[in-house]
């Protein structure tokens, strides 16, 4: 482990993530594999710049993955947009030596609706993966979560995912002020095929292939399909040829919502510089509509898609979730399948497969 005032370092072979101890953002996630360093984790272009004091601490230090709860909108326990999770300070708990790997524990701050909030990295040798976990520990009511992971995608790449139920755009925009912004997509709409997207203008985009646009700021939720026992989503860099992986139980994270941020905000701290980023977001909550649409009754509660977590005073919540860093062989751009076999993660394409090592009880909580 090295650590400073701000962030916590901790790394097993072939493998570190740092983390930003001020808001719990990962600031970077690295893989060394194959002769290779990948580390294709978004970080704003704003983080060493001043900001206005009304500026979230979440939007001044952007970066890599973090926690939301509630996510997106706060509307009922007086904490920012993304919770005081995504906001402000975690201490370190424990970096300790585990068999084959490191683990470290880190505690917010804060609570949410009581909670003690807990944030837990596995790193094991060899392994291309980060396994982390969140526990809710305690705390009263319900709140909505989810994991704001971003992918920086300068050149563009693939999008590919587990089977989903639909694909909705929210009620309203992202920019709905064309002096503000731009929105390419249609909203709201609901639709089956990934690469048949509605637009405002009346035609459609391949969203699988990203960005589909020029200078857009859009936003997709995909509920899982049923029946699957690990979900997975991949975003594979054409021009970096590597790969980032999510990897999921749907139990823990009901959805996928793709954040695409391309140049589509105009004003402060935006600038239309924020481009090629992906939000590759796992998610328990209902679209953007905020924490209190997400605790009520809602078009996706009554469909059996959990929206919220329930906290009680002697519950623990653990949610979960595996990222995958690493190149991909030569020719390849797409991913077609992904497949746990033992103690490697198979992955598919048109053209081959190959396999990593990979911890298959982790993200199953077995």
């Amino acid at each position: 482990m090295a650590a400073d005032e701000e962030f916590v370092t901790v790394e097993a072979r072939g493998i570190r993530v740092t983390l930003d101890l001020a808001v719990g953002h990962i600031r970077e996630l690295t893989v060394e594999r194959d002769g290779r360093q990948v580390a294709p984790l978004h970080r704003a272009p704003w983080l060493e710049e001043a900001h206005a004091a009304d500026t979230p601490a979440h939007l001044q230090r952007l970066s890599g993955d973090f926690l939301c709860a509630p996510f997106g909108l706060s509307d009922v326990d007086g904490s920012p947009a993304h919770g005081w999770p995504a906001n402000s300070a975690w201490k370190p708990v424990e970096i300790r030596t585990i068999d084959g790997g490191r683990q470290a524990c880190f505690e917010l701050e804060k609570r949410v609706m009581g909670a003690r909030v807990v944030k837990e990295f596995t790193l094991r040798d060899d392994h291309p993966f980060l396994y982390q976990r969140h526990l809710f520990q305690g705390g009263d009511g319900a709140v909505s979560a989810g994991l704001h992971m971003m992918v920086s995608l300068p050149q563009g790449g693939h999008l590919s995912f587990s089977p989903k139920r639909f694909v909705e755009t929210p009620a309203d925009p992202q920019e709905a002020d064309p002096l503000k912004g731009h929105s390419a997509l249609a909203y709201p709409a609901r639709f089956s095929d990934l690469k048949k997207a509605p637009l405002a203008d009346g035609g459609t985009a391949n969203l699988s292939c990203y960005p589909f646009d020029r200078n857009h700021e859009d936003c997709v939720m995909m509920p899982e399909a049923p029946g699957r026992e690990l979900a997975w989503g991949a975003a594979l860099r054409h021009r970096e040829a590597d790969l980032v992986l999510s990897l999921k139980r749907p139990e823990d994270f009901p959805s996928t919502l793709l954040w695409m941020s391309n140049g589509g905000r105009y004003y402060s701290p935006w600038n239309s510089r924020h481009r090629g980023v992906l939000g590759l977001e796992e998610v328990r909550t209902y679209l953007l509509a905020g924490h209190k649409a997400s605790i009520e009754p809602n078009d996706y509660s009554e469909q059996g898609i959990p929206t919220s977590i329930s906290l009680t005073p002697s519950g623990e919540i653990d949610l979960r979730q595996a990222i995958g860093i690493m190149p991909v062989p030569a020719g390849w751009d797409r991913v077609t399948e992904v497949e746990a076999r033992g103690d490697r993660l198979a992955v598919l394409s048109d053209i081959g497969e190959f396999g990593v090592p990979y911890d298959p009880a982790f993200v199953l909580h077995r």
